[in-house]
């Protein structure tokens, strides 16, 4: 193995996918958690695992921020910080952790739509004006995973 991620030589432009490879070996290499990076760069671990794997922009200076603390090449801070393309297979995960999420949603979505519905009117949660995190609480009947979203309240317009 080379002795950084900077000594890989592409003779293309790098894509989203190439940039989260890097960034996968670097942290490896490293030895770092997404908590670790994220408070490296001052942003939520969320935000920060989402962006690396190509989901949400980077603002510039986080974008090079975090090529710096994993030692990428520079050209990787551009590809950061494009608007990602929001795409993924639509087909029902079998990962067990990913699939406990769509079956919540599956389960609770439709009550969560008419709860939010009664307290705020015909609208959505806003996904873009956006926070979540992921906590570890002890419980002495087994540690509880505690996620917290909160998202702008979005109306729907009639005209």
């Amino acid at each position: 193995m080379k002795d950084s991620v900077k000594d890989i030589v592409t003779d293309t432009l790098m894509t989203k996918e190439d940039v989260t490879a890097l960034i996968l070996i670097a942290k490896k290499k490293q030895g770092l958690s997404w908590e670790a990076i994220a408070e490296t760069i001052g942003m939520s671990p969320v935000f920060t695992h989402s962006a690396c794997m190509g989901m949400n922009a980077f603002p510039l200076e986080k974008a090079e921020a975090l090529v710096a603390a994993l030692s990428l090449p520079s050209e990787a801070a551009e590809v950061l910080v494009e608007s990602p393309t929001k795409a993924w297979a639509q087909t029902v995960p079998t990962d067990p952790c990913i699939y406990r999420f769509y079956e919540i949603v599956g389960v609770y979505g439709p009550t969560l739509k008419a709860l939010i519905h009664e307290k705020f009117g015909d609208g959505i949660m806003s996904a873009i004006d956006f926070d979540m995190s992921v906590e570890r609480i002890e419980n002495p009947k087994g540690d509880r995973v505690e996620v917290k979203m909160s998202g702008k309240y979005l109306q729907y317009n009639a005209w």
